[in-house]
């Protein structure tokens, strides 16, 4: 019976007693509360999308804004024939353009893509086969990666129908060197800004406008204003490539800043006091500042404009698509110069 007793009834159930002194943590376990200080705030945080943004608007200044500035991505999503294709992000301000309409139509236009990317075993059809032939014929890489991964680059709730390519962040010009380089060519500067635009439609359109009717360049403002998206560019149907989009960090003042340098400043609204037809001052240096169809142009930009001209439409209409009245605008201006210069 005693032997029974002597043995454990489980591996372990007695504690055997250690030899010499109890070893300790060597204070292992005091550090560990001390913690890591205070946490450090979302900017200054390298990795964080705020510490991101941040960077980026500091090297938009120390570049005198060249350059893509910070701040939230813009919204919009360009849409191909189907109206299936979205836009998804791929870090450092690169746009991913999806789905298989969206991407023959980028492709076609020519948009500056890094890389198209086809899924693997995709179904070939003839816009896949037509996207493939226009990106080799480009020099574009072609990359297969698995649906996951695709799904991942086209962003949450995308139809990438299996094709996708990747556009890089826009490189703005600086407002005022726009105008140098004008000047320096000998070429009487025609430009156009936008005041409130958001629509990358009626920017692609404006950009399309300036290009035919002899202009040099666009000017947005950095802040709630329309970027150089995938979509502006399709709209452009390439004249993008031709005609430099500037950025303006205020656009007030850069419009002041023009109007020091000689650059008549002309404003677009519907109850301008001024009609467009037979403008006098078609010779001069301009800029034609466009507001947002809804709002028209802002207190401050009209304030600063020399003048504010109205195009005369019919009554049954309320007012022009800002494309089309910047369109209409530029052809009489374009029309006038040529008249004066014979």
């Amino acid at each position: 019976m005693e032997s029974v007793m002597s043995k454990p009834s489980r591996s372990g159930a007695v504690r055997k007693s250690s030899k010499g002194k109890s070893v300790g943590t060597g204070g292992h376990g005091r550090k560990s509360l001390e913690g890591k200080g205070p946490t450090p705030k979302a900017e200054d945080r390298a990795w964080h999308v705020a510490g991101k943004r941040k960077a980026a608007i500091e090297r938009y200044q120390a570049a005198g804004g060249k350059g893509t500035p910070g701040g939230k991505p813009k919204q919009g999503t360009p849409r191909g024939a189907s109206g299936a294709a979205k836009r998804g992000k791929s870090g450092d301000g690169d746009e991913i353009v999806n789905g298989r309409n969206a991407v023959v139509e980028a492709l076609r236009a020519k948009i500056p893509a890094t890389n198209l990317y086809i899924a693997q075993r995709v179904e070939m059809d003839d816009r896949v086969r037509e996207a493939l032939k226009l990106a080799t014929n480009r020099g574009i890489p072609v990359l297969e990666v698995t649906r996951p991964e695709l799904d991942r680059l086209a962003g949450e709730g995308a139809v990438h129908q299996g094709i996708a390519i990747k556009v890089p962040a826009y490189a703005y010009a600086h407002p005022l060197e726009l105008l140098d380089e004008t000047l320096a060519k000998g070429t009487t500067p025609l430009f156009v800004a936008l005041d409130g635009i958001t629509d990358p439609r009626n920017l692609g359109a404006i950009i399309r406008s300036t290009a035919a009717f002899g202009g040099q360049g666009v000017i947005v403002p950095q802040r709630r204003s329309v970027g150089v998206t995938a979509s502006a560019w399709k709209t452009s149907a390439g004249a993008a490539a031709r005609v430099p989009v500037a950025m303006a960090a205020n656009l007030t003042q850069t419009l002041k800043a023009l109007k020091e340098r000689g650059v008549f400043v002309l404003g677009l609204d519907g109850g301008g006091d001024v009609s467009l037809p037979g403008l006098s001052w078609a010779d001069r240096p301009i800029v034609v500042v466009v507001g947002s169809e809804g709002k028209g142009l802002s207190r401050l930009v009209t304030e600063t404009c020399d003048a504010v001209v109205s195009i005369p439409i019919s009554s049954t209409t309320e007012s022009l698509n800002a494309g089309i009245a910047a369109s209409v605008t530029l052809y009489e201006i374009s029309k006038l110069r040529v008249e004066s210069a014979s």
